[in-house]
């Protein structure tokens, strides 16, 4: 059936790419976070039988809105029948305009900066506005926190009930809640681009560009809130020095390309001009301050010293090593651990990165990436048989199926002749 098929994809495009603009657009306008989340879903669920029989609309975005606005409006007549919220409902029902918006004009930016609330902790604060803004799964979540998706459901559900008895969305933040609410902003714009680029989960895209489209359009409206801010400059420049590489990241045939292989001619250069000039003013700044570069100015740094080798080959290993040290003395996680050791090992050599390597075996024994980074060392140090086991183990947890298939690729590329 042509009109069922092409209203599965209408429906699975707008919820991908407008989902948390329409759930912010109904925050703002009813003050009720919950209220936005279901009637969005609610409207999402008529469009599923509607537009099989009627057709796509001609605009899908504002159709699913304007449902989802009528739920609204039905559910608080319904409400002010049954107790004091006639008046509410008396507002809504005319068309005068919807409160003002505050320091924050953007409804997405500004629904984030209400979610990123200090009654929340910062994990909780995060988790949230990935699920609420971003619409990403419980599930992708929990991957990127490293923990399990229970552990996740009851940090949102805590989360939404202190915002619902703290009534966190009838506030409009002020410009001088914004300093203090921009380091968890900063971290959900940084997850949602990872999100973009390794698109994790069940979708078969290799990259989701609608994400990085937008985590970066927000990176662009935070910077110009807190321009002094060094951690909103930091991420603004991770965000375009990654993102210019973007065209380069898959192939023709749709497999992942890694940074080693990738036609350097086919990145963004003004995208990484961009980020050459923030950085370097954040540097000029950090000297003459004496405050050291914090987590994603040191992590733009190492973007761009990749962005400015000609070739693989021509890479300054020496410089991304001391940078990845200046990282993990601000930043002591684990999976910095695994991009250092990388660094060691192109540096110096793969022993030595195997060395840096093993101090986070235990951190990461589920993740893919560890016993990624270890197959490839292992093959490059003469062992073979033991690169194999380690991609095998890598491929039973690797997140998508583009990430199986390119460790597959890997697996099947190791020369077991090679034994040293």
């Amino acid at each position: 059936m042509p009109q069922r098929q092409d209203a599965d994809v209408a429906l699975a495009e707008v919820h991908r790419a407008e989902w948390g603009r329409i759930v912010a657009g109904l925050a703002r306008r009813f003050g009720d976070l919950d209220l936005a989340e279901e009637v969005a879903a609610e409207a999402f669920a008529v469009a599923v039988e509607r537009w099989a029989v009627d057709g796509v609309p001609p605009n899908p975005g504002a159709w699913i809105t304007t449902t989802a606005h009528r739920r609204a409006i039905d559910r608080l007549r319904r409400e002010a029948r049954r107790d004091d919220k006639h008046r509410e409902a008396l507002l809504l029902a005319d068309d005068s305009p919807a409160e003002p918006v505050g320091a924050v004009a953007d409804d997405r930016l500004r629904l984030l900066f209400a979610c990123c609330h200090p009654v929340l902790g910062l994990e909780t604060q995060v988790a949230l506005t990935l699920r609420v803004i971003v619409g990403l799964t419980v599930e992708q979540i929990a991957r990127m926190f490293l923990v399990p998706p229970t552990t996740i459901a009851q940090r949102i559900t805590r989360g939404k009930a202190k915002i619902g008895a703290a009534r966190v969305p009838f506030r409009v933040p002020e410009a001088s809640d914004l300093p203090d609410r921009a380091a968890a902003v900063v971290a959900v714009l940084s997850l949602m681009y990872t999100q973009g680029y390794t698109a994790t989960g069940d979708a078969t895209d290799r990259l989701r560009l609608d994400l990085l489209a937008e985590a970066l359009r927000l990176a662009r409206e935070l910077h110009a809130l807190l321009p002094g801010d060094g951690d909103v400059t930091g991420l603004l420049a991770l965000l375009l020095a990654s993102i210019a590489r973007t065209p380069a990241r898959i192939s023709d045939d749709g497999a992942l390309v890694t940074l080693a292989e990738q036609d350097r001619g086919a990145w963004d250069r003004d995208l990484i001009e961009e980020a050459d000039a923030l950085l370097g003013e954040r540097k000029r700044q950090a000297r003459a301050s004496g405050i050291p570069l914090g987590r994603f100015e040191l992590l733009a740094a190492i973007h761009l010293v990749h962005a400015h080798a000609t070739d693989a080959g021509s890479t300054d290993w020496s410089q991304i090593v001391t940078l990845y040290e200046m990282l993990e003395r601000v930043d002591p996680s684990p999976m910095v651990g695994v991009n250092h050791a990388l660094a060691v090992a192109e540096a110096d050599s793969p022993e030595a990165g195997l060395v840096v390597l093993a101090r986070h075996d235990d951190a990461l024994a589920g993740h893919y990436a560890l016993h990624s980074v270890r197959a490839h060392l292992l093959a490059s140090s003469g062992a073979p048989f033991e690169a194999l086991d380690a991609y095998e183990r890598a491929i039973s947890l690797a997140p998508t199926p583009a990430m199986a298939e390119l460790l597959t690729a890997r697996r099947d590329g190791v020369d077991v002749t090679t034994r040293g």
